[in-house]
């Protein structure tokens, strides 16, 4: 089935240009245009992202006025993947925990204009809000971005008392009562007894999901995914959090700044400084669940065999978009040479952590 990359036209005034250009860092939108299949949509317009802000080729979050959804969506984001040579870990990531049972937004390549000049290949991003509850059937709840490394489940960061007990949580969904949910959630994490942990989190945390969770993100290596680059919701109906994926671009053996990293960098417990992921894993019964999981997904999804597919496809698909990208069409060559990088990883990554199991025994 061919993987059709539409094409998004975004019109912003100059003086708006100006004032959004003028100061990379404020969140505050500016007015614009976007015209998807001759249809045009009435937008705000900001930039996303932290670091990323300040390269050549920005990541936008546009808002939508009138009419006020886009394919179901209020807002979406565009992700530039600047320094992610194949463009398609961050799909190639959230498709990836789809196909683990671990909900995981949608994600779709563009090709993106603005005032007329070519942006080039994004990703769009599919928010995760209370709409995309919605078309799952999913019950309302609140829902939290972790924006920082300051998620960490903890009330330390680097061995220092945090200000805020919610340090690092940026409520997407909800009001201020749904704050106390992830205060106690917090607070529980941090003060029960070792042998009575089983028996209060799972009156909080959804296990399975968690621990799947943690298996993507140790398969595909995104070294900062722990205490950041997540999603928090509490389904209302079990009253229990569920964790999701964000923002995957550093993984499959390529960290922030795009250089490489080494296919045993992340330990196959994760990295512990996730104070949640550090308990869970000291209870006997969670950690023989993990190993079941991770053998399980080692067995079935992690393989060459599996993923070598789905990333020629990407590749090809996105091929002839990459040399019209102008950041990217003069590295075109990087470009190719990546799938071939990705399944090495998947190799040694595979068999790094089949023969890591052994720690996970009780």
């Amino acid at each position: 089935m061919a993987y059709v990359i539409p094409s998004y036209s975004l019109a912003i005034k100059k003086e708006d240009l100006e004032e959004l250009r003028n100061d990379v860092w404020n969140d505050d939108p500016v007015p614009g245009y976007l015209t998807v299949e001759n249809k045009i949509y009435d937008v705000d317009i900001a930039y996303r992202g932290s670091y990323t802000r300040e390269f050549r080729k920005k990541s936008y979050w546009l808002d939508f006025i009138e009419p006020e959804e886009f394919n179901g969506s209020r807002e979406i984001h565009l992700n530039a993947g600047f320094k992610d040579p194949s463009l398609i870990r961050n799909k190639l990531s959230l498709d990836f925990f789809q196909d683990i049972r671990v909900l995981s937004p949608e994600s779709q390549h563009i090709n993106l204009t603005l005032n007329g000049s070519v942006e080039g290949v994004y990703l769009q991003l599919e928010s995760v809000d209370d709409l995309f509850l919605q078309k799952r059937g999913l019950p309302e709840g609140p829902i939290y971005y972790a924006i920082n490394n300051y998620a960490n489940f903890s009330f330390m960061r680097n061995k220092k008392v945090k200000k805020e007990i919610l340090s690092g949580y940026e409520q997407k969904v909800g009001n201020w009562t749904d704050d106390f949910y992830l205060q106690e959630l917090i607070t529980k994490i941090n003060t029960t007894p070792i042998n009575e942990f089983p028996e209060i989190i799972e009156r909080y945390i959804h296990i399975e999901n968690y621990l799947r969770w943690l298996s993507g993100a140790v398969c595909t290596m995104n070294n900062d995914g722990f205490t950041h680059n997540y999603a928090l919701y509490r389904n209302s109906q079990t009253g229990l959090f569920e964790i999701l994926p964000w923002d995957y671009d550093a993984t499959w053996g390529r960290k922030v700044n795009g250089g490489v990293m080494e296919h045993d960098y992340v330990p196959i417990e994760g990295k512990l400084d996730n104070h949640l992921s550090f308990l869970l894993l000291q209870i006997p019964e969670y950690r023989k669940r993990y190993r079941s999981i991770l053998e399980e997904i080692l067995e079935t999804r992690f393989t060459v065999d599996y993923l070598e597919e789905k990333i020629v496809f990407l590749h090809q698909a996105l091929r002839p978009h990459i040399l019209h990208d102008p950041y990217k069409k003069k590295s075109i060559h990087s470009f190719d040479d990546e799938p071939d990088f990705i399944l090495q990883f998947i190799k040694a990554r595979r068999s790094y952590l089949i023969n890591q199991l052994k720690n996970l025994e009780n």
